[in-house]
C-alpha cells in the first residue's frame, strides 16, 4: 500500500483529524441538530450510521436508505463532508449515489473477505475522478488478527482507492473488562510499523464504551502518533437509540478537543507517551487479572463451605508463597516486593472466602 494520498484535502497536520456525529441517524431533526452544533465546533467530517448491524435481533438497526437524504442535506447546508458505514454492495452503491464522501467498513464486515471484496468491486467500477476524491476507512476486525485487517485494506487498495485509512476500534473479548473492546495497542502499533504512510484513526467511543473514557483514550492515541479520532456525538445522548452510553454532546466534544495535548511532530512510537500508555495498559490488565483471581477465590470459598472445609490452610499457603517468590526472583523481581503483594492478595482472598462462609 504505497503512494497513499491524504484522507482529506483540508489536512494541515497541525491538529488531529476528527470525524464526529451520532452513532445512528435517527431522524432528520436529530441529524441536522447534531451537524449544526458540530460544524460550529469546527468539525469538518460528519459521521452517522445509516445501517446498524446489531449483535442480537430486536434492537434499533438504523433507518436505512432514507437517512442518506439527511446526510446529503448536512453536506448541502453545512459544507461538511459526510461519512457512513457500508457492509455490502447495495449499501456502497446507495451511499455513493447520495454523494457520501467517506465510507467506513465496520469491524464485523472487515472480518469477512467476501463482503470486503464485494465492496471493493463496486469501488473499482467508479469513474477515476470519483474514486480519487473518495476516502475509505477500514475498522479492525472484531478479533485481534492484524493480517485480516491488512487483507481488508489491501482489497480496497486493489480497487484503486488511495485515500485509505485504518480505524482502531478495539477488539471483542469474553467477560467483564474496563473497556468495551480491548485496545490491544500493540496491534495498531505494529500496523504503523509495517505501513508508516497509512493513516490510523482511533475510535475511543467503541474502545471505551463509556463517555468518561473518551478523553483519556483520545489522549493515549495521540501520544502514540495516531492521525485522528472518530467520536460519536449526539445532542441528547441519553435518549439515543443506539450506544447511548458512549456518546457525548457536541459541547463535551469541543471541550475534549481543546484540552488534548498534541505531541511534537518529532514524536515517535518510542516516545515517553507510548511508554506511559504501555504502563496504563498493563495496569488495566493487572486489575482485570486480580478481578478474575478473586472470582476464582470466591468459587473456592463456596466449595469449602459446601464441604465444611476450613478457609485457611497454612501449609499450602507457605509452600506456594515460597514457590511464587522463587519464580519472581528468577524474573528479576525484588523478593520483599513480591512477598508483600502476594500476602495482600492472599489476605483479600481469605477475607472474601470468610465472608461467603459466614453467610447463612
Amino acid at each position: 500500500m504505497e503512494n497513499l494520498k491524504p484522507l482529506f484535502d483540508f489536512e494541515t497536520g497541525e491538529r488531529p483529524l476528527v470525524l464526529a456525529g451520532p452513532c445512528s441517524a435517527e431522524s432528520e431533526q436529530q441529524v441536522m441538530e447534531a451537524a449544526v452544533a458540530l460544524a460550529s465546533a469546527g468539525i469538518k467530517v460528519f459521521r452517522a450510521g445509516v445501517w446498524k448491524p446489531r449483535t442480537k435481533p430486536g434492537g434499533f438497526e438504523g433507518i436505512g436508505s432514507p437517512a442518506l437524504k439527511w446526510l446529503a442535506k448536512v453536506k448541502k447546508e453545512t459544507g461538511m463532508l459526510i461519512a457512513t458505514e457500508v457492509a455490502n454492495e447495495r449499501h456502497t452503491r446507495e451511499a455513493l449515489e447520495e454523494g457520501v464522501d467517506v465510507l467506513w467498513i465496520g469491524a464485523r464486515t472487515s472480518a469477512n473477505p467476501f463482503a470486503v471484496q464485494e465492496i471493493a468491486d463496486v469501488l473499482a467500477d467508479l469513474p477515476p475522478e470519483r474514486l480519487d476524491s473518495l476516502a475509505v476507512l477500514v475498522k479492525n476486525p472484531v478479533n485481534p488478527d492484524i493480517e485480516l485487517w491488512i487483507g481488508a485494506m489491501q482489497r480496497i487498495y486493489g480497487a484503486g482507492v488511495r485515500r485509505l485509512g485504518a480505524i482502531h476500534r478495539g477488539f471483542s473479548s469474553y467477560g467483564k473488562h474496563l473497556y468495551r473492546n480491548l485496545p490491544e495497542w500493540r496491534i495498531p502499533i505494529e500496523l504503523h510499523r509495517r505501513f508508516p504512510q497509512l493513516p490510523i484513526i482511533c475510535d475511543p467511543s467503541h474502545i471505551g464504551g463509556r463517555r468518561e473514557l473518551i478523553a483519556p483514550l483520545s489522549q493515549q492515541s495521540l501520544d502514540m502518533n495516531f492521525n485522528g479520532l472518530i467520536i460519536e456525538s449526539h445532542c441528547h445522548p441519553d435518549e439515543a437509540l443506539s450506544d447511548k452510553d458512549q456518546q457525548i454532546t457536541p459541547e463535551a466534544l469541543a471541550y475534549i478537543l481543546e484540552t488534548l495535548v498534541i505531541p511534537s511532530q518529532t514524536s515517535t512510537t518510542e516516545s515517553l507517551g507510548l511508554l506511559r500508555n504501555q504502563i496504563d495498559r498493563l495496569d488495566d490488565e493487572l486489575l482485570e487479572l486480580l478481578a478474575k483471581r478473586m472470582r476464582v477465590s470466591r468459587d473456592i470459598g463456596r466449595y469449602k463451605k459446601e464441604h465444611n472445609m476450613p478457609v485457611l490452610q497454612p501449609g499450602r499457603y507457605n509452600a506456594l508463597m515460597q514457590q511464587r517468590v522463587d519464580n519472581a526472583v528468577k524474573l528479576e523481581l525484588n523478593e520483599d516486593f513480591v512477598r508483600n503483594i502476594l500476602a495482600s492478595i492472599h489476605e483479600e482472598s481469605v477475607r472474601q472466602q470468610l465472608e461467603l462462609v459466614s453467610k447463612s
